[in-house]
């Protein structure tokens, strides 16, 4: 069998195994990766570095598929090259507990770079690797040590350049000129409601020119496998923009569905599963075949990756011995350990000390362990002086030829953009060299939603620093004082959200965030100074919530967070000197890692036969898993200073004061009261 008829055969085989798996799961989408077969095919056997008994090798080619509905594309490729995936494997496609999930799933499947499926994620991901490979290398390779040179390859459809968040991060891409960069768009003029004539007909190829981009077309993207190769390799060589591979496909390439919207997410029926396969020379009487010409074409590709890492181990080895605290710290850093010893940098603070507000607080951390943790790699939404991000000395991520910064830079300028900036972020953290922060108004958060869900879905450390946290931003009123943010993140599986109340709560905030090595953080600072507290330590405070003020025979207990702690405290005087009534103080930083203690903790803070009532300026949902009573702020908030906002909403001393005293009259009478927590147990068991 010649090279063309081996390499046709094994597009096909990717074509029908599409058919296959998803006519077996009798759910799925065969129609873009029939349709792309023939691209996946040339990148992968002629272009693609990577090894697939180690999917981990850093200096591998990163590959995205952006159009994740798409997967059985990626599974279907990685089990041809032989990567961890049976044909078991993909015969249980979408099944519980497979490692073929419905879209790709970093963590679930080797080979996975990011978690894709909402369109337009992938792609703004792939930014962020391709950001990470060049500054990887700006500070790692030496002469004669190339040893960071790979590319980032997406795949992308037309629901992935519809998304807001994809337009976000090429465009900061072409500003970038990142050449390592190579996307390959599915131009099949096919979405899930029929032809794009009827939603998006801009002329994408301007478009993507205008950001910087060069973009390449391939006419025939069926059948032309050289015009597919010339193409790659014409992207590679342009090393200062981006490439986008306008690749004109059709969709579904061999069903009798060809070209329609009705082969974009439902299985092929069996009689057209049965031609699809006599059309490519397959038995119809067979599913999940596999020619053994495929599997040997495949394995002597795998075998060339693995000896190319096997150069590359020699050539690192090598490294070591004349750089040899580089070679260490990127040992470490892939190993996603962090400096020893860094944690002594930590500022601590005793209440002689002066109020501050916690974005200072914040800004103080990031100044005192820039230095000591190398991988850190910061950056803001525009919002660089009011989030106080950007270490004196720090420089900008920027192409050298800007003469703005250089790649080994650390800190990036992002532009107005907090979808693309988290998305970005993802693809920083998942490259294995970077751990990302990022900063913006607490309530812009909101705007980077979707691609903060697939973080913690994703189990990457990155770090928010979400300064102008609630109605004490003030002056610029309700459209962005946030409310329901905090709710809706703390209701997030696999997400930190930190309330600092001082320095030492800061300081504990990063300590966790840097230390978990799975998990995104959302660190919420305040714009208004808050005084040091008596009684807060880190290591109280790490664990996510303790006593900070505790009384003998207490009548209640007050729980609170951030800048409405100093309030508490101060409510506790006014209970005292006017009312006669003994008041604890909890402060709960972090429900998240509060919830990870183990039960007598969590019932020595909120005891049982103490009524409680938790205290802050956000919606009150959640808190009812914490205290019996809650003070909130359930509406928007207002124009105007802080302090006279605080008190409109009578979050004052009084105003705690007088619900305190509601909720000791409601419960006086309650006999055997029971901490809410136990109601949590309880629901748990």
């Amino acid at each position: 069998m010649g090279s063309s008829d081996v390499d046709q055969l094994a597009i096909n085989t990717i074509r029908v195994l599409a058919a296959d798996a998803t006519a077996h799961a009798n759910s799925g989408h065969p129609g873009a990766p029939m349709g792309m077969a023939p691209v996946a095919h040339v990148l992968f056997n002629k272009f693609m570095r990577f090894n697939p008994k180690n999917p981990d090798w850093v200096n591998r080619d990163r590959f995205v598929l952006s159009n994740g509905h798409g997967c059985m594309l990626q599974y279907a490729i990685l089990h041809l090259y032989g990567y961890a995936l049976s044909i078991d494997d993909l015969k249980a496609f979408r099944s519980v507990d497979s490692i073929t999930p419905g879209h790709p799933e970093a963590h679930d499947t080797p080979g996975i770079e990011v978690t894709t499926g909402p369109l337009g994620q992938g792609i703004s991901n792939a930014v962020g690797l391709a950001m990470a490979q060049a500054h990887t290398a700006a500070v790692f390779n030496k002469p004669g040590f190339d040893l960071i040179d790979n590319y980032t390859y997406c795949f992308l459809g037309d629901g992935c350049l519809m998304e807001g968040v994809s337009s976000e991060a090429c465009s900061l891409a072409g500003h970038l000129q990142l050449g390592n960069l190579i996307a390959v768009w599915d131009d099949n003029k096919i979405t899930i409601d029929g032809d794009t004539n009827q939603a998006f007909t801009e002329d994408v190829v301007k478009r993507y020119e205008s950001y910087g981009w060069q973009v390449l077309t391939v006419e025939d993207g069926n059948h032309d496998l050289e015009g597919i190769a010339a193409a790659i390799k014409k992207a590679q060589e342009v090393k200062d923009k981006p490439t986008l591979i306008q690749l004109k496909t059709i969709i579904g390439f061999g069903s009798k569905q060809q070209g329609t919207h009705g082969v974009h997410g439902s299985p092929l029926k069996a009689d057209d599963i049965k031609q699809l396969k006599q059309q490519f020379g397959f038995d119809p009487e067979q599913s999940f075949v596999v020619p053994q010409e495929v599997y040997d074409l495949c394995n002597k590709v795998a075998a060339s990756g693995a000896a190319l890492e096997e150069e590359w181990n020699q050539l690192f080895a090598k490294y070591g011995e004349q750089y040899k605290a580089e070679h260490d710290d990127l040992v470490r850093r892939l190993k996603g350990d962090l400096p020893e010893g860094w944690e002594k940098q930590l500022p601590t603070y005793t209440p002689a000390d002066a109020a501050v507000a916690s974005r200072k607080l914040s800004e103080i951390v990031l100044g005192k362990v820039f230095d000591v943790i190398p991988e850190l790699v910061g950056g803001s939404a525009d919002l660089t002086g009011s989030n106080l991000t950007r270490t004196k000395g720090a420089i900008d991520f920027q192409p050298p030829a800007t003469n703005l910064g250089t790649y080994s830079g650390r800190y990036i300028r992002y532009g107005v953009r907090e979808h693309g900036m988290a998305a970005i972020m993802n693809g920083l953290a998942a490259y294995g060299t970077i751990i990302p922060y990022g900063g913006t108004f607490l309530n812009f958060v909101s705007y980077a939603a979707g691609a903060v869900r697939l973080s913690a879905l994703s189990r990457v450390r990155l770090i928010w620093v979400a300064t102008h946290d609630s109605i004490g931003l003030g002056e610029d009123g309700p459209t962005h004082q946030p409310i329901e943010t905090l709710t809706h993140f703390r209701a997030l599986p696999n997400c930190m959200v930190w309330r600092p109340a001082d320095g030492n709560e800061t300081s504990a905030a990063y300590y966790v965030s840097l230390v978990s090595k799975h998990t995104p953080s959302i660190i919420a600072l305040s714009r208004q100074n808050l005084p040091q507290l008596e009684g807060s330590l880190i290591d109280k405070a790490i664990k996510g919530g303790y006593v900070l003020h505790e009384e003998e025979k207490a009548d209640i207990t007050l729980v609170s967070t951030g800048s409405e702690v100093c309030i508490c405290i101060d409510a506790v005087k006014e209970l005292a000197s006017k009312h006669n009534i003994k008041a604890r103080v909890v402060s709960m930083p972090c429900f998240e890692v509060f919830d990870t203690q183990p039960k007598e903790y969590q019932l020595s803070v909120l005891p049982d036969g103490t009524p409680s009532m938790s205290v802050e300026v956000m919606s009150t949902m959640g808190w009812e898993r914490y205290t019996h009573e809650q003070f909130g702020l359930n509406r928007f908030g207002a124009s105007g200073a802080y302090k006279d906002v605080y008190k409109k909403f009578e979050f004052t001393p009084e105003g705690i004061a007088k619900r305190a005293i509601a909720t000791v009259n409601f419960w006086k009478d309650v006999p055997n009261i029971r901490s809410p927590l136990n109601r949590a147990f309880q629901q748990i068991l």
